[in-house]
């Protein structure tokens, strides 16, 4: 059986402080639902059960519908339960999320950009882009949801 992994945030609590202002900067710039929305949306395509599990919660405690956290893993084939803002989000987590060969498609920043200013749009991409930080990071370290 392999030894309990570091846990990183416990090792390296002045980064995880750091992170952690980031979010707060990205939060004064985009909806906090929207925003849950693509960190649930990266977190289930890096299957990482501990984000999905939180980023739920603070869903569910901001006042968004189970139906649509249900949804967000099939948000392309859920019709109007997301916005159009919400759906070029999302296309363009899934895009991040995966970025394999080809990177981001131009059809999914042009989306982007329709939808957010310049400075959201920049939020977007650096809110996205930590979520798959934190996701790598805490799969590294098989954290896990806590019982509730």
């Amino acid at each position: 059986m392999a030894e309990k992994r570091v846990v990183w945030a416990k090792k390296l609590p002045e980064v995880y402080k750091k992170l952690d202002e980031i979010d707060l900067i990205l939060a004064d710039h985009l909806d906090v639902h929207l925003l849950e929305l693509i960190k649930l949306r990266a977190s289930v395509l890096n299957g990482c059960a501990f984000c999905v599990d939180l980023h739920t919660q603070k869903a569910l405690k901001e006042g968004e519908s189970q139906q649509r956290l249900f949804l967000v893993s099939t948000w392309y084939e859920a019709g109007d339960r997301f916005t159009e803002r919400e759906r070029a989000a999302l296309a363009l987590t899934d895009e991040m999320t995966e970025l394999g060969g080809t990177g981001v498609s131009d059809v999914a920043y042009e989306e982007a950009a329709e939808h957010f200013d310049e400075t959201e749009l920049a939020a977007l991409m650096s809110a996205i882009a930590m979520i798959n930080l934190y996701n790598r990071l805490a799969v590294t370290s098989q954290l896990h949801p806590k019982e509730r």
